[in-house]
């Protein structure tokens, strides 16, 4: 009995070390995989923001009237939205620079006065600086003797 008893020991205490063996190799993947994951996140360098796309006024003071601005590879257009969306005005149309670091920057914007100077409600202005920082783009419009700072968010 004791023969058979101990030949039972031995089973069991081999069966545990080859679960350990399974458990360390799967263990030692895992830790691999997360430890890639991680040097990967480390390694990979943050990107520079990618503007393009249609942006939002933020800071109206009204549901229905508010700036909206379309940004492409090289332009910005910004409009006087009204009327819920049916009327729109030109405000600016200008130049634009993407941003080639992470973070917060800005850009001198040249007026396309080819666009603005027929459009009664476009700005005169012949640059208008642009700033992008946390997400939002702001930058100061007149009327009327007003300016106000705008502040746009992606659509």
């Amino acid at each position: 009995m004791q023969k058979s008893s101990s030949k039972t020991i031995i089973a069991i205490a081999a069966i545990a070390l080859a679960g350990f063996g399974l458990t360390g190799c799967s263990a030692g993947e895992s830790a691999g995989s997360t430890g890639s994951s991680d040097s990967g996140d480390v390694a990979a360098p943050e990107a520079a923001a990618d503007l393009m796309g249609e942006w939002k006024q933020t800071n109206s003071q009204s549901d229905d009237a508010y700036q909206a601005a379309t940004i492409t590879a090289d332009e910005i257009t910004i409009y006087w939205v009204s009327n819920g969306g049916d009327s729109k005005s030109l405000y600016w149309a200008g130049t634009y620079e993407a941003p080639t670091e992470p973070g917060a920057f800005s850009w001198d914007s040249e007026n396309d006065t080819s666009q603005t100077d027929s459009a009664m409600l476009a700005s005169g202005d012949p640059s208008k600086t642009f700033t992008f920082d946390n997400d939002e783009i702001s930058y100061e419009a007149s009327a009327l003797g007003t300016t106000t700072t705008v502040r746009l968010a992606r659509e």
